[in-house]
């Protein structure tokens, strides 16, 4: 967009208005791989949440009122949201101390961060029976205001409008707002500090949900340091989610990115993943100092010690062996397949506490219906169509325009 063109986005709103509907138009080929496989997942998931809105969850969704939360819960809210770990890990690496090494891919976490959060806060009124009275954990009414629900909610809130402040100047550019970038720009160190705190706070306050379960959750997975298994963990799920999407990314947008970007690329990675070994290593330690003092061998030689052993061995202790050795080796490939195992293993973790190591012992067990899994891959699917039609059109990879520099 030339500066003309920018300045006129300034002031005159009918340019603004045309500017909007031309960018609304689909860049690119239409009939790719993706599309064709995403679209009718989309359509059926949106005819899903129709029925389950007009007949109540028990239409499409193995719910009852013994397991209240499933997989909606369970993979959308708890795993997504440590997968968006990486916004809040990235800025405090860039903003707070200084790693400037990393800026080229800050904006890019950042907003996979946020529609993360948009989407999975979007996945939990699925997930309620009644979800109009969301607003109830907001406001304190039945819960009270010091309940972890309250705590919770009011992070996830105040978290999202942060990511938007933070996200904020790479929208003024698009639109050529030069007042509004100044005035937005100047905002993001206070959105990146507060944002880092609140995100600190919830990713710990959703591990605390789960420690009035105490007689509902395998002791292999419940210990009083959920909260604070969490909140590592979350460390190095979302650097692992930013070592595999920026490796698609650059594969996808490989047009949008600078050669000095490109470059510095294979380093960026390689310095992630010697944050993610020692994180891991601090997990892994944690959870068997936790194991240790907990007694609990005799569990080891049953089906869910099996289960729990497969967790801390092949995708804990495991990635963060290849993290280590890739480091030292420089070895990018090994480095993508350590995050890939990461991210299983985040999972497998966040789903053996909230869904399979839960109620374990009942006779009749919570297993998600096909439709709860075509409802989790439409959310997925739509946030990362937002994500691509935000990368296609925003200076989210592609440098920032000129008039950015001058101004500063």
């Amino acid at each position: 967009m030339s500066n003309n063109q920018q300045i006129a986005l300034d002031h005159d709103g009918k340019s603004i208005w045309k500017f909007l509907v031309s960018e609304m138009k689909p860049k690119g080929k239409f009939f790719t791989p993706f599309n064709i496989i995403s679209v009718p997942v989309i359509l059926l998931g949106f005819a899903l949440i129709v029925i389950r809105f007009w007949k109540g969850l028990g239409s499409i969704t193995n719910l009852t009122q013994d397991t209240p939360w499933g997989l909606w819960i369970g993979f959308d809210v708890v795993t997504g949201v440590a997968f968006a770990g990486g916004a809040y890990v990235l800025t405090f690496m860039v903003y707070i101390l200084n790693m400037r090494q990393y800026h080229s891919i800050v904006r890019v976490t950042v907003l996979n961060g946020f529609l993360a959060y948009v989407f999975y806060a979007g996945a939990l009124l699925l997930d309620l029976g009644r979800p109009w009275h969301v607003i109830n954990p907001i406001i304190g009414n039945s819960f009270g205001v010091s309940s972890v629900l309250f705590l919770v909610a009011w992070h996830f809130l105040l978290y999202m409008i942060a990511q938007l402040i933070e996200f904020s100047p790479a929208i003024a550019e698009w639109l050529g707002a030069r007042r509004a970038h100044k005035i937005l720009s100047g905002m993001t160190l206070a959105a990146v500090i507060f944002g880092i705190t609140l995100s600190m706070l919830h990713q710990s306050g959703l591990g605390a949900l789960y420690l009035m379960a105490k007689e509902k959750i395998h002791p292999l997975w419940y210990s009083e340091f959920i909260p604070v298994m969490f909140f590592v963990s979350s460390i190095f799920a979302g650097l692992s989610m930013v070592i595999l999407e920026g490796s698609i990314s650059h594969k996808v947008f490989f047009s949008q990115i600078s050669e000095k970007n490109h470059i510095a690329q294979k380093s960026i990675i390689r310095g992630l993943s010697k944050i993610c070994a020692g994180t891991m290593f601090a997990y892994f330690f944690l959870q068997l100092l936790v194991f240790v003092h907990k007694q609990r061998w005799d569990l080891l030689n049953t089906g869910m010690g099996h289960w729990f052993l497969l967790e801390m061995l092949g995708f804990v202790l495991l990635p963060m062996l290849l993290f280590f050795v890739s480091y030292r080796n420089n070895n990018i490939t090994m480095i993508k397949l350590a995050a890939i195992l990461t991210m299983l293993g985040v999972i497998l973790n966040r789903l053996n506490v909230t869904v399979i190591g839960f109620k374990w012992d009942m006779a009749i067990r919570y297993v998600p219906s096909w439709m709860e899994i075509i409802v989790t891959l439409a959310v997925i699917f739509t946030e990362i169509w937002i994500f691509r039609w935000v990368i296609n059109r925003m200076p989210v990879l592609r440098d920032s325009p000129s008039w950015v520099n001058e101004h500063q």
